[in-house]
C-alpha cells in the first residue's frame, strides 16, 4: 500500500517508514501495546476524539488502513493489554506504519499544547512540585491514569505512581514526536521497545 503522490509530506514519510527496519512478528504484539498507550496519552492531554483519529487518517490518506470507528476500534483492541477481547486480531506493519503516522500528525497539530505541558512540567520539577499541584498536568495524569485502568489490565505491580510516571514520559516523547521527524523517531522508539 501507498499513498497517491498528491499528499507529498505523507508520502515521503511513508515512504520513509519503508526503508527502516521492519519489525518481527513477535515484536508486533509489543509495538501494538505501545501505540495504543501513546495515543491514549495523546487523546489524555488533547482530548481529541475517533473522529479526529479518522480526519487525520483521512488527510494523510490512509483511509484503506484505517476507514471508519469501527476498523480503528478493532485496531485499538488488538492491543494485548486491553481488558476486552471483542474484535481483538492482529495488527500487522502498514497498520502500524498508518499509526505512527497519524500519531505524529496529531501531536503537530498540537504542539503547542504539548511544549507548554512539557515546559509546566519542567517548572515544577525545578521548584520540586508535584505535576497534580498544576491545572494542566493534573488534569492530564488524572485523564491518563482512569482511562488506563478502565481500559487495561492490570497488574497488581502496577501503581498509580508509576502510571504517572508513565504518562509524564510519553507527554515528554509526544513532543519530540510533533518535529519534522517524529515518524521517524517514535517508528525507531517502538521497534527498540518492542525487542
Amino acid at each position: 500500500m501507498r499513498p497517491p503522490a498528491n499528499k507529498t509530506p505523507s508520502v515521503t514519510r511513508w515512504e520513509e517508514l519503508h526503508r527502516l527496519r521492519l519489525p518481527t512478528v513477535n515484536q508486533l504484539d509489543n509495538i501494538k501495546a505501545h501505540l495504543d498507550i501513546i495515543l491514549l496519552a495523546l487523546e489524555s492531554i488533547t482530548d481529541i476524539s475517533s473522529e479526529a483519529i479518522l480526519a487525520a487518517a483521512k488527510e494523510l490518506n490512509l483511509e484503506s488502513v484505517i476507514a471508519d470507528r469501527v476498523a480503528l476500534w478493532r485496531l485499538r483492541q488488538s492491543n494485548p493489554l486491553r481488558k476486552s477481547s471483542g474484535g481483538r486480531k492482529k495488527l500487522d506493519v502498514e497498520e502500524a506504519r498508518s499509526l505512527v503516522l497519524i500519531i505524529c500528525y496529531l501531536a503537530k497539530q498540537n504542539q503547542e499544547l504539548l511544549r507548554r505541558a512539557v515546559s509546566l512540567l519542567e517548572q515544577v520539577s525545578e521548584q520540586q512540585k508535584e505535576p497534580y499541584q498544576t491545572a494542566l498536568l493534573g488534569d492530564y495524569l488524572d485523564k491518563f491514569i482512569n482511562t488506563y485502568q478502565e481500559r487495561m489490565e492490570i497488574e497488581e505491580k502496577i501503581t498509580s505512581e508509576k502510571l504517572s510516571h508513565l504518562a509524564l514520559k510519553l507527554l515528554i516523547d509526544l513532543l519530540f514526536y510533533s518535529g519534522n521527524n517524529g515518524h521517524r523517531l517514535l517508528w525507531l522508539a517502538i521497534l527498540d521497545r518492542s525487542q
